[in-house]
C-alpha cells in the first residue's frame, strides 16, 4: 500500500536526522534561546533579505495559526477566510476557541481577492457585529492553487488601505514558491504580507514552522503569547537544528521542487488519459475526478483522500506528493489507472 494521502507521512530528510544525531549530547539553552535556533533565525533573515523582521519557531501549522491569529486580534475582532481555508475546515475550531469568529467567503479557486474582502467589510458595519480585522490566506491553498505577485499585491494594497492585517499560512509555501507558475520571490513576502510562516513539517522536517512577523505593531510580547498557548518548546533546539539544515543551502527548495515535479508528472499523464480535475492546481496537490468503481480498485494498492462527490458515479480524490515520494510509485499509479 503506497500513500498519496499527504506530504508528512514520511519522517524527515536524512540530513536533518544526521544533524539532530550529531548534536544530540550537546547541552543548550531551552525555549528557543539555544545557539541553533538563534543561528537559524539569523540565517532565515538573510535568506528573506530583511533584518527588521521577528521570527519565532513553533511546532505545527494549527498551533502557529491559533497562536498568531489570537495574538494579533483584539477580543471583538474577526478573521476573514475562504470557505476552503484550513482554519475553517481542518483545525477543529481552534481559532473560534480563542474567541475569534471566522467569516467564511465562498471562492471558486480557494483564493481571496479585494472584492471578496470588501463584501465581508460591507456586511459588518457597526459595534453589534464582530469587526473584520485579519485576512487569512494560504499559499498554496487548501485546494492547491497559488497566488501570483499581482494578486498578492492587489490584496496587500487593499488590506493596508482598510487597516486590515494580512496573514499568510505557509504550511506548503515551499511548493507554492517552486511552482512553475509562480512569479513570487521569497524576498517579496515581507513587503506584501504582515505575517507569514514557512512550513517545515510538510517539506522535509520532522516538525516545525517558522513564523515571520513583519508589521511592527504585531511583534510586541509575542513570546508571552507563545508560552500561554503551549507553543514554546522546551527543547527548542530541535526546531532550530532543522531550519538551519533546511536553509543552510537550497535543501528546502530542492525538496519542494521534487514534490512538485512528481505532482506535475501525475497531472500530465492523467490529463493524457482524458481525466478531468476538480481544481487547477500547479502545486503538489492534485484533484483528479475518477469513477467510483476505479477509486475502489485503486484503494487496494494506494491510499488517498476522497475529497468530494462530483455526481452519483464520480468523485474527486486528492493526491499529494512529498519531498520523499518515489517516482516509481507515481509511474505505477499512472499505469494502474491506464489499465
Amino acid at each position: 500500500m503506497y500513500s498519496f494521502k499527504n506530504d508528512y507521512s514520511e519522517g524527515a530528510h536524512p540530513r536533518i536526522l544526521n544533524a539532530l544525531m550529531e548534536s544530540n549530547y550537546e547541552q543548550e539553552e531551552a525555549y528557543g534561546e539555544d545557539r541553533f535556533s538563534l543561528q537559524a533565525i539569523e540565517l532565515l533573515k538573510q535568506r528573506i533579505g530583511r533584518t527588521d523582521i521577528d521570527i519565532h519557531l513553533l511546532t505545527g501549522g494549527t498551533q502557529t495559526n491559533l497562536t498568531a491569529i489570537s495574538a494579533f486580534l483584539r477580543p471583538h475582532e474577526a478573521a476573514i477566510a475562504a470557505s476552503t481555508g484550513h482554519i475553517l475546515t481542518h483545525e477543529t475550531g481552534a481559532i473560534e476557541a480563542t474567541g475569534h469568529k471566522i467569516l467564511s467567503i465562498e471562492t471558486e479557486d480557494g483564493k481571496l481577492t479585494p472584492t471578496h474582502v470588501k463584501s465581508a467589510l460591507d456586511a459588518h458595519t457597526d459595534e453589534h457585529m464582530v469587526k473584520p480585522k485579519l485576512v487569512y490566506i494560504s499559499n498554496s491553498t487548501e485546494i492547491g492553487s497559488i497566488y501570483n505577485k499581482r494578486e498578492l499585491q492587489q490584496l496587500s494594497d487593499f488590506c493596508h488601505e482598510n487597516h486590515l492585517i494580512l496573514f499568510m499560512d505557509g504550511a506548503r509555501l515551499g511548493s507554492a514558491l517552486c511552482s512553475e507558475e509562480n512569479d513570487l520571490q521569497f524576498t517579496d513576502l515581507p513587503d506584501l504580507v504582515d505575517a507569514f510562516y514557512i512550513g517545515g513539517t510538510k517539506n522535509g522536517a520532522l516538525i516545525g514552522e517558522a513564523l515571520v512577523i513583519c508589521r511592527n505593531s504585531l511583534k510586541e510580547d509575542f513570546r508571552f503569547q507563545m508560552k500561554q498557548k503551549g507553543a514554546m518548546l522546551a527543547k527548542g533546539r530541535l526546531l532550530g537544528i532543522q531550519f538551519l539544515e533546511l536553509f543552510r543551502d537550497n535543501l528546502f527548495f530542492d525538496l519542494a521542487m521534487h514534490a512538485n515535479k512528481l505532482a506535475t508528472l501525475l497531472r500530465t499523464e492523467l490529463s493524457k488519459a482524458n481525466i478531468r480535475f476538480l481544481t487547477e492546481s500547479p502545486s503538489n496537490q492534485i484533484f483528479p475526478i475518477l469513477s467510483n468503481e476505479l477509486i475502489t480498485n485503486l484503494q487496494s494498492k494506494y491510499s488517498f483522500h476522497i475529497w468530494e462527490k462530483v455526481d452519483d458515479d464520480h468523485s474527486a480524490i486528492r493526491l499529494v506528493t512529498s519531498w520523499a515520494t518515489k517516482e516509481e510509485a507515481v509511474v505505477a499509479f499512472i499505469e494502474d489507472i491506464k489499465k
